[in-house]
Protein backbone atom coordinates (compact mmCIF):
# COMPACT_ATOMS: atom_id res chain seq x y z
CA UNK A 1 0.00 0.00 0.00
CA UNK A 2 1.05 3.38 -0.34
CA UNK A 3 1.56 5.83 2.67
CA UNK A 4 -0.86 9.00 2.43
CA UNK A 5 0.46 12.02 1.54
CA UNK A 6 -1.28 13.49 5.16
CA UNK A 7 1.36 11.17 6.66
CA UNK A 8 3.91 11.71 4.92
CA UNK A 9 3.59 16.00 4.81
CA UNK A 10 3.03 15.99 8.53
CA UNK A 11 6.68 14.55 8.87
CA UNK A 12 8.19 17.13 6.17
CA UNK A 13 11.02 18.95 7.59
CA UNK A 14 12.22 16.24 10.21
CA UNK A 15 15.49 16.14 8.05
CA UNK A 16 16.50 19.93 9.93
CA UNK A 17 16.23 18.54 13.10
CA UNK A 18 19.38 16.60 12.25
CA UNK A 19 21.28 19.65 12.44
CA UNK A 20 20.69 20.03 16.26
CA UNK A 21 20.04 16.76 16.92
CA UNK A 22 23.34 14.91 15.29
CA UNK A 23 26.14 14.47 17.28
CA UNK A 24 29.36 12.46 15.58
CA UNK A 25 30.26 9.23 17.38
CA UNK A 26 28.13 7.35 20.46
CA UNK A 27 26.01 4.68 20.68
CA UNK A 28 22.94 5.24 22.29
CA UNK A 29 20.64 8.42 23.41
CA UNK A 30 18.51 6.61 26.10
CA UNK A 31 19.81 2.98 25.79
CA UNK A 32 18.45 2.26 29.49
CA UNK A 33 14.91 0.39 28.92
CA UNK A 34 14.96 -2.05 31.28
CA UNK A 35 14.45 0.82 33.87
CA UNK A 36 10.84 1.02 32.99
CA UNK A 37 7.59 -0.43 31.76
CA UNK A 38 6.73 -1.32 28.26
CA UNK A 39 4.36 1.57 28.30
CA UNK A 40 7.28 3.88 28.99
CA UNK A 41 9.29 2.92 25.64
CA UNK A 42 8.91 4.16 22.61
CA UNK A 43 10.42 4.32 19.46
CA UNK A 44 14.28 2.58 18.83
CA UNK A 45 16.05 2.56 15.88
CA UNK A 46 18.87 -0.03 15.02
CA UNK A 47 21.63 2.23 13.00
CA UNK A 48 23.29 0.74 9.61
CA UNK A 49 26.73 1.00 8.34
CA UNK A 50 28.15 3.92 9.20
CA UNK A 51 26.30 4.85 12.69
CA UNK A 52 25.43 8.24 13.79
CA UNK A 53 27.51 10.60 12.66
CA UNK A 54 27.67 10.31 8.85
CA UNK A 55 25.79 13.37 8.18
CA UNK A 56 23.57 11.32 5.80
CA UNK A 57 21.22 8.37 6.01
CA UNK A 58 21.44 7.64 9.42
CA UNK A 59 21.35 10.92 10.86
CA UNK A 60 18.49 11.40 9.03
CA UNK A 61 16.66 8.50 11.01
CA UNK A 62 18.08 9.89 14.43
CA UNK A 63 16.39 13.22 12.91
CA UNK A 64 12.52 11.33 13.26
CA UNK A 65 13.30 9.39 16.17
CA UNK A 66 14.43 12.89 18.42
CA UNK A 67 11.15 14.41 16.33
CA UNK A 68 8.98 11.16 17.99
CA UNK A 69 11.17 11.49 21.12
CA UNK A 70 10.40 15.42 21.71
CA UNK A 71 6.25 14.90 20.51
CA UNK A 72 5.71 11.64 22.50
CA UNK A 73 7.89 12.04 25.42
CA UNK A 74 8.56 8.59 25.77
CA UNK A 75 12.32 7.36 26.01
CA UNK A 76 14.27 6.15 23.18
CA UNK A 77 16.69 3.89 22.07
CA UNK A 78 19.53 4.15 18.86
CA UNK A 79 22.17 1.55 19.05
CA UNK A 80 24.88 1.77 16.98
CA UNK A 81 26.06 -1.15 14.24
CA UNK A 82 29.49 -3.29 15.09
CA UNK A 83 32.45 -3.90 12.62
CA UNK A 84 32.01 -7.37 10.72
CA UNK A 85 28.99 -8.28 12.48
CA UNK A 86 26.67 -10.96 11.25
CA UNK A 87 22.62 -11.34 9.95
CA UNK A 88 22.72 -12.96 14.21
CA UNK A 89 23.99 -9.93 15.47
CA UNK A 90 21.85 -7.79 13.76
CA UNK A 91 18.95 -10.28 15.08
CA UNK A 92 20.41 -10.14 18.40
CA UNK A 93 20.38 -6.48 18.67
CA UNK A 94 16.31 -5.94 17.31
CA UNK A 95 15.32 -8.81 19.91
CA UNK A 96 17.08 -7.34 22.59
CA UNK A 97 14.90 -3.88 21.76
CA UNK A 98 11.79 -5.49 21.09
CA UNK A 99 12.31 -7.80 24.33
CA UNK A 100 13.02 -4.30 26.31
CA UNK A 101 9.23 -3.36 25.20
CA UNK A 102 10.52 -0.61 22.42
CA UNK A 103 7.50 -0.07 19.89
CA UNK A 104 8.58 0.51 16.99
CA UNK A 105 11.68 -1.20 16.70
CA UNK A 106 13.12 0.03 13.27
CA UNK A 107 16.36 -1.57 11.14
CA UNK A 108 17.87 1.44 9.41
CA UNK A 109 18.74 0.03 6.34
CA UNK A 110 18.32 -3.25 3.74
CA UNK A 111 21.32 -4.95 5.32
CA UNK A 112 18.56 -6.06 8.22
CA UNK A 113 16.60 -7.78 6.06
CA UNK A 114 16.96 -11.20 7.07
CA UNK A 115 17.35 -10.35 10.93
CA UNK A 116 14.09 -8.35 10.76
CA UNK A 117 12.27 -11.21 9.40
CA UNK A 118 13.51 -13.97 11.95
CA UNK A 119 13.14 -11.62 14.76
CA UNK A 120 9.25 -10.22 14.08
CA UNK A 121 7.89 -13.62 13.85
CA UNK A 122 8.88 -13.83 17.59
CA UNK A 123 8.01 -10.51 18.83
CA UNK A 124 4.10 -10.45 17.38
CA UNK A 125 3.20 -7.63 19.47
CA UNK A 126 5.82 -5.14 18.19
CA UNK A 127 5.54 -3.40 15.34
CA UNK A 128 8.97 -3.55 13.60
CA UNK A 129 10.40 -1.24 10.39
CA UNK A 130 12.71 -1.54 7.84
CA UNK A 131 14.30 1.36 5.48
CA UNK A 132 15.17 0.23 2.09
CA UNK A 133 14.14 -2.97 2.16
CA UNK A 134 10.57 -5.36 1.99
CA UNK A 135 9.88 -8.21 4.53
CA UNK A 136 6.81 -9.56 4.74
CA UNK A 137 5.59 -10.05 7.68
CA UNK A 138 1.85 -9.00 9.71
CA UNK A 139 4.07 -6.83 12.81
CA UNK A 140 6.95 -5.37 9.92
CA UNK A 141 6.39 -1.84 7.86
CA UNK A 142 9.03 -1.90 4.84
CA UNK A 143 9.42 1.97 4.61
CA UNK A 144 11.01 2.29 0.92
CA UNK A 145 11.81 5.32 -1.08
CA UNK A 146 11.62 6.99 -4.68
CA UNK A 147 15.56 7.46 -4.46
CA UNK A 148 15.54 7.71 -8.60
CA UNK A 149 13.55 10.24 -8.34
CA UNK A 150 15.55 12.78 -6.04
CA UNK A 151 18.66 11.53 -7.91
CA UNK A 152 16.73 12.54 -11.34
CA UNK A 153 16.68 16.12 -10.27
CA UNK A 154 20.02 16.00 -9.24
CA UNK A 155 21.24 15.35 -12.45
CA UNK A 156 18.94 17.86 -13.79
CA UNK A 157 21.06 20.57 -11.92
CA UNK A 158 24.24 18.71 -12.69
CA UNK A 159 23.77 19.26 -16.64
CA UNK A 160 23.18 22.88 -15.84
CA UNK A 161 26.18 23.63 -13.53
CA UNK A 162 28.90 21.75 -15.52
CA UNK A 163 30.89 23.94 -17.60
CA UNK A 164 33.20 21.00 -18.32
CA UNK A 165 30.80 18.67 -19.48
CA UNK A 166 31.88 16.42 -17.34
CA UNK A 167 29.82 14.91 -14.20
CA UNK A 168 30.67 12.32 -12.27
CA UNK A 169 28.80 9.73 -9.59
CA UNK A 170 30.26 7.99 -6.83
CA UNK A 171 27.83 4.34 -4.96
CA UNK A 172 29.23 3.36 -1.97
CA UNK A 173 28.55 -0.52 -2.94
CA UNK A 174 27.94 -2.03 -5.94
CA UNK A 175 23.83 -2.70 -5.04
CA UNK A 176 20.44 -2.60 -7.01
CA UNK A 177 19.76 -0.09 -4.20
CA UNK A 178 22.79 2.50 -5.02
CA UNK A 179 21.75 1.41 -9.14
CA UNK A 180 18.68 3.35 -8.42
CA UNK A 181 20.76 6.60 -7.37
CA UNK A 182 22.86 5.86 -10.51
CA UNK A 183 19.81 5.26 -12.98
CA UNK A 184 18.09 8.35 -12.13
CA UNK A 185 21.27 10.78 -11.98
CA UNK A 186 22.42 9.71 -15.32
CA UNK A 187 18.72 9.98 -16.80
CA UNK A 188 18.18 13.52 -15.56
CA UNK A 189 21.46 14.30 -16.83
CA UNK A 190 20.77 13.10 -20.06
CA UNK A 191 17.68 14.01 -21.11
CA UNK A 192 18.81 17.80 -20.07
CA UNK A 193 22.15 17.56 -22.23
CA UNK A 194 22.99 14.35 -23.99
CA UNK A 195 26.31 16.06 -24.62
CA UNK A 196 26.72 15.88 -20.79
CA UNK A 197 29.46 12.81 -19.84
CA UNK A 198 28.42 11.04 -16.68
CA UNK A 199 31.69 8.93 -15.62
CA UNK A 200 30.37 6.12 -12.69
CA UNK A 201 32.47 4.60 -9.63
CA UNK A 202 31.73 2.25 -6.86
CA UNK A 203 33.97 2.01 -4.46
CA UNK A 204 33.24 -1.99 -2.74
CA UNK A 205 31.59 -4.67 -4.06
CA UNK A 206 29.95 -5.22 -0.67
CA UNK A 207 29.30 -2.69 2.50
CA UNK A 208 31.32 -4.94 4.51
CA UNK A 209 34.62 -3.93 2.43
CA UNK A 210 33.88 0.22 3.58
CA UNK A 211 31.99 1.20 0.50
CA UNK A 212 29.62 3.40 3.44
CA UNK A 213 31.83 3.96 5.75
CA UNK A 214 35.53 5.24 4.47
CA UNK A 215 35.41 8.65 3.76
CA UNK A 216 39.49 8.15 2.42
CA UNK A 217 38.10 6.18 0.12
CA UNK A 218 35.11 8.35 -1.48
CA UNK A 219 37.84 11.15 -2.06
CA UNK A 220 40.22 9.01 -3.70
CA UNK A 221 37.70 8.48 -6.25
CA UNK A 222 35.82 11.81 -6.51
CA UNK A 223 39.76 13.19 -7.15
CA UNK A 224 39.93 10.65 -9.61
CA UNK A 225 37.14 11.96 -11.52
CA UNK A 226 37.70 15.16 -11.32
CA UNK A 227 40.94 14.73 -12.81
CA UNK A 228 39.24 13.21 -15.76
CA UNK A 229 37.57 16.74 -15.65
CA UNK A 230 34.31 16.26 -13.77
CA UNK A 231 33.34 19.36 -12.56
CA UNK A 232 30.62 18.21 -10.59
CA UNK A 233 30.15 14.95 -8.35
CA UNK A 234 26.92 13.69 -6.86
CA UNK A 235 27.49 10.51 -4.00
CA UNK A 236 25.34 7.97 -2.94
CA UNK A 237 27.74 6.89 -0.04
CA UNK A 238 26.82 7.15 3.14
CA UNK A 239 30.14 8.33 5.51
CA UNK A 240 31.89 7.58 2.50
CA UNK A 241 30.48 10.45 0.60
CA UNK A 242 32.25 12.90 3.04
CA UNK A 243 35.35 12.23 1.59
CA UNK A 244 33.59 13.22 -1.86
CA UNK A 245 32.82 16.18 -0.89
CA UNK A 246 36.20 17.65 1.04
CA UNK A 247 37.54 16.87 -2.36
CA UNK A 248 35.39 18.82 -4.52
CA UNK A 249 35.78 21.60 -2.27
CA UNK A 250 39.47 21.46 -1.95
CA UNK A 251 39.21 20.92 -6.22
CA UNK A 252 36.89 24.35 -6.08
CA UNK A 253 34.02 22.35 -7.49
CA UNK A 254 30.47 21.04 -7.01
CA UNK A 255 29.21 18.67 -4.99
CA UNK A 256 25.91 16.93 -4.89
CA UNK A 257 24.59 15.69 -1.25
CA UNK A 258 22.56 13.38 -0.75
CA UNK A 259 19.86 11.75 1.52
CA UNK A 260 20.16 14.54 3.81
CA UNK A 261 20.80 18.68 3.15
CA UNK A 262 24.39 18.50 3.30
CA UNK A 263 24.64 21.96 2.85
CA UNK A 264 23.24 22.59 6.69
CA UNK A 265 25.56 19.65 7.95
CA UNK A 266 27.56 20.99 10.95
CA UNK A 267 30.20 18.44 9.92
CA UNK A 268 30.79 19.59 6.97
CA UNK A 269 30.46 23.08 7.08
CA UNK A 270 33.83 24.02 6.33
CA UNK A 271 32.72 22.43 2.47
CA UNK A 272 29.27 24.39 2.40
CA UNK A 273 29.92 26.65 -0.36
CA UNK A 274 30.75 23.82 -2.79
CA UNK A 275 28.17 21.86 -1.62
CA UNK A 276 25.54 22.59 -4.85
CA UNK A 277 22.43 20.78 -3.03
CA UNK A 278 21.10 17.38 -2.56
CA UNK A 279 19.27 14.39 -3.41
CA UNK A 280 16.96 14.55 -0.40
CA UNK A 281 15.24 11.40 1.11
CA UNK A 282 13.08 11.73 4.04
CA UNK A 283 14.48 8.87 6.16
CA UNK A 284 13.42 10.96 9.12
CA UNK A 285 9.50 12.19 8.38
CA UNK A 286 9.58 7.73 7.26
CA UNK A 287 10.68 6.85 10.80
CA UNK A 288 8.50 9.42 12.38
CA UNK A 289 5.20 8.33 10.50
CA UNK A 290 5.49 4.80 11.97
CA UNK A 291 6.26 5.97 15.40
CA UNK A 292 3.24 8.41 15.26
CA UNK A 293 0.69 5.57 13.87
CA UNK A 294 2.07 3.40 16.67
CA UNK A 295 1.87 6.03 19.02
CA UNK A 296 -1.43 6.46 17.57
CA UNK A 297 -2.21 2.50 17.95
CA UNK A 298 -2.98 2.54 14.19
CA UNK A 299 0.06 1.00 13.21
CA UNK A 300 1.74 0.81 9.34
CA UNK A 301 1.53 -1.77 7.86
CA UNK A 302 3.08 -3.37 4.55
CA UNK A 303 5.26 -1.35 2.01
CA UNK A 304 5.03 2.12 2.38
CA UNK A 305 6.34 3.66 -0.41
CA UNK A 306 8.04 7.89 -0.24
CA UNK A 307 8.34 9.80 -3.58
CA UNK A 308 8.17 12.69 -4.97
CA UNK A 309 4.59 13.30 -4.59
CA UNK A 310 4.32 12.70 -1.22
CA UNK A 311 7.51 14.42 -0.64
CA UNK A 312 8.91 11.45 0.30
CA UNK A 313 12.11 12.47 -1.53
CA UNK A 314 13.22 15.32 -3.36
CA UNK A 315 16.07 17.80 -3.90
CA UNK A 316 17.47 20.88 -1.52
CA UNK A 317 17.68 24.68 -2.60
CA UNK A 318 19.56 25.81 0.70
CA UNK A 319 22.72 27.10 -1.30
CA UNK A 320 21.74 30.22 -2.84
CA UNK A 321 24.28 29.62 -5.41
CA UNK A 322 22.04 27.07 -6.97
CA UNK A 323 20.05 30.09 -7.71
CA UNK A 324 22.88 32.04 -9.47
CA UNK A 325 23.17 28.78 -12.36
CA UNK A 326 21.46 29.82 -15.78
CA UNK A 327 18.56 28.00 -15.91
CA UNK A 328 18.92 25.30 -13.15
CA UNK A 329 16.04 26.48 -10.73
CA UNK A 330 13.33 26.35 -13.82
CA UNK A 331 14.95 23.23 -14.84
CA UNK A 332 14.53 21.56 -11.95
CA UNK A 333 11.05 22.58 -11.08
CA UNK A 334 9.84 21.51 -14.77
CA UNK A 335 11.71 18.11 -13.91
CA UNK A 336 9.53 17.78 -10.75
CA UNK A 337 6.60 19.18 -12.35
CA UNK A 338 6.78 16.07 -14.87
CA UNK A 339 8.09 13.60 -12.56
CA UNK A 340 4.77 14.01 -10.21
CA UNK A 341 2.21 14.30 -13.24
CA UNK A 342 3.48 11.10 -14.93
CA UNK A 343 4.94 12.53 -18.20
CA UNK A 344 8.79 11.82 -16.89
CA UNK A 345 9.57 8.78 -16.45
CA UNK A 346 12.17 7.62 -13.95
CA UNK A 347 14.57 4.67 -14.55
CA UNK A 348 14.97 2.66 -11.89
CA UNK A 349 18.59 0.99 -13.80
Amino acid sequence: MRLTSKLTRVAVGVASLALAATACGGTSSENDGGGGSKEDLGLAIAYDIGGKGDQSFNDAAYAGLAKAKDEFGYKTADVEPTEGETDADKEQRLASLARQGYNPVIGVGFAYGPAMKAVAAKYPDTTFGIVDSVVEGDNVTSLVFAEEQASYLAGVAAAKATKTKTVGFVGGVDIPLIHKFQAGFEQGVKDTDAKVKVIPQYLTQTAEEGGFSSPDKGKAAAEGQIEKKADVVYQAAGLSGQGVIEAAAKAKVWAIGVDSDQYRQEALAAYKDYILTSALKDVGGAVYALAKSVQEDKPLTGTQVFDLKEDGVGLSESNPKMAEVPGLTDAVAKAKEGIIDGSIKVRTE
